[in-house]
């Protein structure tokens, strides 16, 4: 299908949060961003993705699929929205669909809705009414409007390509949306179902989430002689490492048992028994799959509180490196991630150099 999908992701999000570009906000395990990136992907509706964005350096370190292109947007979304059209004329689309990359929940049910009603209309956008009662103030008066007659639109926008650039490239005001042009020329728009869910993310306060679980997890393993020491997944030079069944890592080994603890299910013992078969096992190995049931599942991890208790080494000196570590093998941000270092005062096997143990309490929370 010769159907081209832009993302308009150049908003500065002033309203979101200081210094911090919603678009790139993790929503759901994933960047506000991608959500639309990974529905159009999976839609194979579109024959090429534009991303229109300020933050191309960015964008392109996530290596996305090569049909999928950045280029630089402008001060307004206008602006952006005309740098996209502008950029795939070249290409001769049949079809353009406009989205706004803070809109991530729409579903690929409502590209495949538009999809269709795109064949026998050159403008197809998506409109829900609006919930609240609507004033309208002119000067010193203000009016009640008819809630039922009062039309919330949506994006994606879906139109004819050659349609909305005749009417793009002559326009000279800001507008708010590419339906804003045909109706400002009184040309027919085919107004379709959106969805409730598909609201516009604008402050903070938009992300909604719900039922938050906890979970506990505790690890302690010796101290031998002659063997690598990792911690947090992370290479620590010491002059022993940790020994067990596994590579002893027991930032890892804490993690996945709180992890299994907050989901209800069971012990890191369960999955991972001291068999021959798991003789050996780096911890990360352990992690990943309890990790991706997590997001299967529909969760998303809100912080991680870690004591790395012991002796030596001292954790201020690789607290960094292990936070990095943890941050890449469970995908969130390092800065919900805590890491603590804590000692027994010479007491027992840890006071004396001869064992390392672990404690993590983490917060997750079941999103819809």
């Amino acid at each position: 299908m010769n159907n081209y999908f832009v993302i308009l992701a150049a908003g500065k999000s002033k309203r979101f949060g200081k210094n911090f570009l919603k678009q790139f906000f993790k929503y759901k395990n994933k960047e506000i961003i991608d959500h639309s990136v990974e529905k159009s992907l999976k839609s194979k509706l579109f024959k090429k993705i534009i991303i229109v964005s300020n933050n191309a350096r960015y964008l392109k370190k996530k290596k996305y699929p090569k049909f999928v292109t950045i280029i630089k947007g402008g001060k307004e979304r206008s602006d952006s929205s005309l740098n996209a059209l502008k950029f795939i004329k070249k290409y001769k689309p049949k079809n353009v669909y406009i989205h706004d990359a803070a809109r991530p929940n729409f579903s690929i049910k409502l590209l495949k809705n538009i999809s269709k009603n795109l064949k026998k209309n050159k403008a197809v956008v998506p409109i829900v009414n609006s919930r609240d009662s609507i004033k309208y103030k002119v000067k010193n008066e203000v009016f009640n409007l008819n809630r039922k007659n009062s039309l919330l639109t949506q994006t994606p926008q879906a139109f004819n390509f050659k349609e909305l650039y005749k009417l793009a490239i002559k326009e000279k005001s800001k507008i708010n949306d590419e339906a804003s042009l045909f109706l400002n020329q009184n040309y027919k728009i085919k107004f379709i179902p959106g969805e409730n869910s598909n609201n516009k993310i604008t402050y903070l306060d938009d992300i909604k989430t719900s039922k938050t679980f906890h979970g506990l997890g505790f690890d302690i393993h010796r101290l031998v002689k002659n063997k690598k020491l990792f911690l947090g997944g992370a290479k620590v030079p010491f002059h022993s490492g940790l020994k067990g069944h596994s590579d002893g890592d027991v930032i890892l080994h804490a993690i996945t048992d709180a992890i299994l603890g907050a989901l209800r299910k069971k012990d890191i013992g369960t999955y991972f028994p001291n068999t021959k078969k798991y003789k050996n096992i780096r911890s990360p190995k352990m992690l990943k799959p309890v990790i991706e049931n997590l997001y299967k599942s529909n969760f998303s991890i809100n912080n991680l509180d870690i004591n790395l208790i012991c002796e030596q080494p001292k954790v201020s000196k690789y607290r960094n490196k292990i936070i990095d570590s943890i941050s890449k093998l469970t995908n969130i941000n390092k800065g919900l991630i805590n890491l603590k270092g804590k000692t027994v005062e010479k007491l027992g096997l840890i006071g004396k150099e001869k064992a390392i143990a672990c404690e993590v309490i983490i917060s997750i929370t079941k999103y819809e």
